[in-house]
């Protein structure tokens, strides 16, 4: 050791050293204890981090800190360029899959125009699907969903698709005893597959028999009473065995033998001498209500001759298509059909679910109230928002009138096979008419008037000659006078005729 000293301190010996053996023995040791051995120092250290590219050791203190510096602003080169792309990737709006909507209605109606334009909370689109039951196939899973097949003839041209419904609305009746239209196959099928509807497939379902769902009227009738909910009386029979002959029912086993053929259940109720016909229906938040009357003479008022026309929108009323909302879980599209008697009682006779028919001056605007509360029950089923339906509010107005000719009806023998007639819808032709405004059965312009019409109640000793005048009054055009002059005949003739 004394020797090598020596030679260190010798100026010539370190002068004969190679160029840089110096720097690697004045290197810091690791441990100030224990010096290290020269082979353990000229073994070169090991990287701290990654370098982009091999590059040789570094040479003493400054070295290793330029090489530091260097590799840590390559690090934030890095990470800038990967801030610059996340930051390039958020401009770009997201493409978002749109939701489809099943709709099963007959091709009368377009809903694929009445949707267009619509979306889910501001972000999905909305892609309908319309087709019929016999339109339509179908294949469901357990974790998979539904698959529909839909085979389709629009304008001569043969639509075939296949795709998995987000949400079904159903517009028709899912079942008859017409051969080849009983669909509840395809209503399980949809059941089975977890898709989300408008009103619910359980009560779609529950819809496909008559009596099944005038039973569950049967406890709303025990449950409020007769006075609130008076419920017509019906009689059950599982088969025409049980069937017996009523009295001054002189045809009641004709019916009988018509039941046997059909190997089915039948129900029968008492007739009314109806004065008119009386539906409230109920579409989400909204309420309307109507009245039918034959002009026709005919016994049932939706056949033949009928003029139909909206009116007051009564807590009665109301109690009677909110309790049957209630059934199956709830129902969301409904209405209710009474009759009123020539004794002045009502008589509750049946409930409709949500393929009830659309009639009335206001079909266009109920078709949108079906869309909004479809485009929000959709939200709230598979984006889990909560909106609020768009309600239609009406400005006060005069009540107008629109006679018009439904088709044939059925027998008054409330069999499983017979289907009443419905009245078909109307154009709208005012969107302003109030539903809930008092109704009067006839509105005829006062003669002191000019644009405004005093609504006052017509009896029977009104003459049509006054009417004819007093219409042509008022300050209107000779179309719009025509017009007004041949609904106030029509009104004065079915209240000298209803009774």
């Amino acid at each position: 050791m004394n020797y090598l000293r020596r030679r260190l301190s010798d100026s010539s010996f370190v002068a004969n050293l190679p160029d840089g053996y110096m720097m690697d023995l004045q290197r810091p040791s690791s441990s100030s204890s224990s010096p290290a051995s020269p082979a353990t120092e000229r073994r070169p250290a090991p990287a701290l981090t990654p370098a982009p590219a091999p590059a040789p050791a570094p040479a003493g203190f400054l070295s290793s800190f330029s090489s530091v510096v260097k590799t840590a602003q390559i690090a934030s080169a890095v990470q800038a360029r990967a801030s610059a792309a996340t930051h390039t990737d958020a401009a770009k709006p997201a493409v978002r899959k749109p939701k489809i909507l099943l709709v099963i209605d007959e091709p009368l109606t377009d809903w694929v125009k009445c949707f267009r334009g619509q979306k889910l909370n501001g972000e999905y689109d909305i892609r309908v699907e319309q087709a019929e039951f016999s339109e339509i196939n179908l294949v469901s899973y357990v974790n998979s969903g539904c698959t529909v097949d839909m085979q389709v003839n629009r304008g001569g041209t043969k639509v075939v698709r296949s795709f998995r419904p987000d949400f079904v609305l159903i517009r028709q009746h899912a079942y008859s005893m017409t051969p080849g239209e009983d669909f509840r196959n395809l209503v399980i099928g949809l059941h089975y597959g977890s898709v989300p509807g408008v009103n619910s497939l359980f009560s779609i379902y529950n819809f496909c028999s008559k009596p099944w769902v005038f039973s569950h009227m049967i406890k709303l009738y025990q449950t409020l009473g007769p006075e609130k909910f008076p419920l017509n009386e019906q009689t059950f029979f599982p088969n025409h065995t049980q069937m017996v002959k009523v009295e001054t029912a002189n045809d009641f086993q004709d019916i009988t033998s018509v039941v046997a053929i059909a190997k089915t259940y039948a129900t029968a109720e008492p007739f009314v001498d109806s004065k008119y016909d009386i539906r409230i229906q109920k579409i989400g938040s909204n309420y309307k209500a109507y009245m039918r009357t034959s002009i026709s003479g005919n016994w049932k008022a939706n056949t033949g001759s009928a003029m139909l026309e909206q009116i007051a929108m009564t807590d009665r009323y109301r109690l009677w298509v909110d309790s049957c909302a209630e059934i199956f879980g709830g129902l969301d599209i409904c209405a209710v059909k009474a009759v009123h008697g020539k004794d002045g009682k009502d008589y509750i006779i049946e409930v409709m679910d949500s393929s009830m028919p659309l009639i009335g001056e206001h079909v266009e605007e109920d078709r949108q109230l079906i869309c909004d509360l479809v485009i929000s029950k959709m939200a709230f089923a598979l984006l889990g928002v909560t909106t609020p339906q768009t309600s239609t509010k009406t400005q006060p107005g005069p009540q107008t009138t629109q006679p018009k000719r439904a088709p044939g009806g059925a027998c008054s023998g409330s069999g499983s096979s017979s289907q009443s007639g419905q009245a078909s819808p109307q154009r709208a032709r005012s969107a302003s008419t109030s539903p809930s405004q008092a109704f009067q059965p006839g509105p005829i312009p006062s003669s002191g008037s000019g644009s405004q019409k005093q609504p006052t109640q017509l009896n029977k000793s009104q003459s049509l000659t006054n009417t004819f005048s007093e219409t042509l009054r008022g300050n209107t055009t000779d179309d719009e006078a025509k017009a007004e002059t041949i609904r106030s005949l029509r009104q004065s003739f079915a209240s000298l005729f209803s009774d």
